[in-house]
């Protein structure tokens, strides 16, 4: 019986042995070095092509402290919330605009608050008055939406290459751009989730 003992003792450490160097691995080959000049690692050879981040750059007329610090990348937090809710209602988040189409957004913005401006201080705030000082900037009537909010009125301007929303009272004019929505309904919030 002791020899029994003895031979799976030794079989138990043999085993524990050959897994702690294959744990370990063999070699001196590591992810991330070059095995020659210009050769990429496995680890590198083995990732996924990531497409590029859009690049965000100080826009005509914007000030260098008020341009976008970083490129585009997520906001939310680290860890996801535990109710869901933020996770259940991002397709209700509008999508940010980048580069060049996002120095377009902010001067169709800067147009908007210009054409906007003349209602604001004479008090002349209405639906009908909202949308013919946005489609006297081109925008076609098809694609603009005005509707009374309390108080003053709200706008949607569905562009071709960009969404801009607002609402303009007597106190101040408000106006966003924005590239759509995820789910792909073009500048109006979508319905609906789970």
């Amino acid at each position: 019986m002791a020899m029994t003992r003895n031979t799976g003792a030794r079989i138990g450490l043999l085993s524990i042995a050959a897994l702690s160097l294959l744990a370990a691995g063999c070699g001196t080959e590591r992810p991330g070095h070059d095995i020659a000049a210009g050769a990429p690692s496995r680890a590198a050879a083995a990732e996924p092509s990531r497409p590029s981040a859009p690049v965000d750059f100080p826009c005509p007329g914007e000030s260098p402290s008020t341009a976008p610090a970083h490129t585009a990348g997520t906001s939310g937090p680290a860890t996801p919330p535990s109710d869901h809710y933020a996770e259940n209602h991002g397709f209700r988040d509008p999508l940010p605009l980048h580069g060049q189409r996002r120095c377009d957004g902010i001067a169709a913005v800067k147009r908007i608050r210009n054409a906007l401006e003349p209602l604001r201080t004479h008090n002349d705030i209405s639906a009908d008055s909202t949308r013919r000082a946005l489609t006297a900037l081109g925008y076609p009537a098809a694609k603009v939406e005005s509707y009374a909010v309390d108080p003053g009125v709200g706008f949607l301007v569905n562009g071709s290459a960009l969404c801009i929303e607002g609402k303009v009272n007597p106190h101040f004019i408000e106006a966003n751009a924005f590239a759509g929505y995820p789910d792909g309904t073009d500048c109006k919030p979508p319905r609906g989730g789970h």
